[in-house]
């Protein structure tokens, strides 16, 4: 087989959380350009829909499904609505998260605590189970987005940083235990992305001059430059790789 052949998602199902804007948005153009099915999914309808629109003029074939990350019944019927229309789910991308609380922990509040990790992790995992038993018949693959702030935390993410680095432990727990369904659990760490979500990041000057100096490539990055890495997790051209954590981040974490 051509190597290239091994990146084809032709006929393949994806759901992709956090999808209106952003990383998510950008995962899901790229694997519907690789042949995918994406089913997108974010809080609110109209901002789903306003993306469909734009991946259906792209020739993606696409359903655009409400959901809340942190509300079981939302995200089974995303479940339910996904195989009624395309009758299998072969991926997951788990994009969706929430920040309401940048700044130290003894600042943030039991709601933000709660809102974050409700959002954060118990998603992935209630979703996680919602499609095993699809994942299970199809050898399906899951990629959890976590962040470099899971592996080594900043003071200016606080909770966040425990949600994602909780991310990357579920990813490892739900690597061992499926493998043996044929289930590839990996999850990418991305630095500093330009995204609604780190603005109140990349847009300080102050925190920007204080952040480009630690990353050898000396900028931020765009979200299409997490898709690559995306795809290949979500392929054939991965079929080794489960458990994995993928950084992304321009070197900041060395």
């Amino acid at each position: 087989m051509n190597i290239l052949d091994k990146f084809k998602l032709d006929g393949q199902v994806a759901i992709i959380t956090g999808a209106s804007k952003g990383i998510g948005e950008a995962i899901a153009r790229g694997l519907g350009q690789a042949g995918a099915k994406v089913v997108i999914s974010s809080r609110k309808q109209d901002a789903v829909d306003e993306v469909a629109v734009q991946l259906k003029e792209e020739g993606i074939e696409v359903l655009a499904v409400a959901a809340h990350n942190g509300d079981s019944e939302q995200l089974q019927n995303l479940v339910d609505i996904a195989m009624k229309t395309f009758g299998r789910i072969d991926i997951v991308i788990n994009n969706a998260a929430t920040n309401p609380a940048f700044g130290p922990v003894v600042n943030t509040t039991d709601a933000a605590f709660d809102k974050i990790i409700e959002v954060n992790l118990k998603g992935m995992f209630m979703l996680g189970k919602m499609v095993y038993p699809e994942l299970k018949k199809n050898k399906g693959r899951v990629i959890n987005i976590s962040s470099v702030a899971g592996i080594r935390p900043d003071h200016r993410t606080g909770i966040y940083s425990v949600s994602k680095s909780a991310a990357i432990s579920l990813t490892q727990v739900l690597a061992r235990d499926w493998g043996k369904d044929g289930i590839r659990v990996n999850a990418i760490c991305p630095g500093l992305i330009r995204t609604k979500m780190s603005e109140a990041l990349w847009k300080d000057e102050r925190v920007l001059t204080s952040v480009l100096p630690m990353i050898p490539i000396n900028r931020i990055a765009e979200p299409e430059e997490m898709v690559g890495l995306a795809l290949f997790l979500a392929s054939e051209a991965s079929s080794y790789c489960t458990g994995g954590v993928y950084v992304a981040d321009g070197g900041l974490i060395i």
